[in-house]
């Protein structure tokens, strides 16, 4: 969901990277495919109820296509945060097993939303497992800014806090749809649409100053 960083990114990356790069690319395929799961129709039905369990099985369809969109996103962002690290520590290292951990975790939350949609705890807890990726991603990109670019104020440096923002934006409007949720489970939902203007957004006002 956010916009490409080509100046994230390095050609090579220690062995301790290398690996963390592949254990997450293997648990977000895992996870991905998990997803599918979900999406079911019973075998030998009749024609009748055939397109009744195809009309039933629609929100589990929305609910992967919403999370395998989140998830490819976040797979992305986590790709380019890690590829872009000098050398890996054991603070990265904790926090990428925490976030890989939440994107584990994810078919869960999703198949609540997609069976139970009408109520908030299910509405609550996808968005406070989406809050939380958000948020390891954001605290990834802090903690290791100052490691990737000692020169706060090159444009690779510009960059990463414009990267930074637009995730933390991601953490914003999650955060806020989990008590809408209790209020209103339709309108915590439509509220997540709020994460595409609020990207664009950040991404049009950071870009500003350097048109100038």
């Amino acid at each position: 969901m956010t916009e490409p960083v080509a100046a994230m990114r390095t050609p090579e990356h220690s062995p301790g990277t290398a690996r963390l790069i592949a254990l997450s690319d293997g648990i977000y395929a895992i996870a991905m495919t998990l997803l599918v799961i979900n999406v079911a129709v019973p075998a030998d039905l009749g024609d009748t109820a055939f397109h009744k369990a195809l009309s039933d099985a629609l929100p589990s369809l929305g609910a992967f296509a919403l999370s395998f969109t989140l998830i490819s996103g976040f797979w992305r962002d986590h790709r380019r945060i890690l590829t872009a690290l000098p050398v890996e520590t054991t603070v990265v290292t904790r926090l990428t097993l925490l976030g890989l951990g939440l994107v584990a975790l994810l078919p869960f939350p999703t198949g609540l939303l997609a069976e139970y949609a009408s109520q908030p705890d299910a509405v609550a807890l996808y968005a406070s497992a989406m809050a939380a990726i958000h948020a390891v991603h954001v605290a990834l990109l802090l903690l290791t800014q100052r490691q990737v670019h000692p020169s706060p104020e090159s444009p690779a440096a510009l960059a990463r806090r414009r990267f930074t923002a637009q995730l933390g934006s991601s953490v914003l409007v999650f955060g806020l749809s989990i008590p809408l949720a209790f209020l209103n489970t339709k309108a915590a939902m439509w509220f997540w649409i709020a994460l595409v203007p609020a990207h664009y957004a950040l991404g049009h006002y950071r870009r500003r100053p350097a048109l100038d």
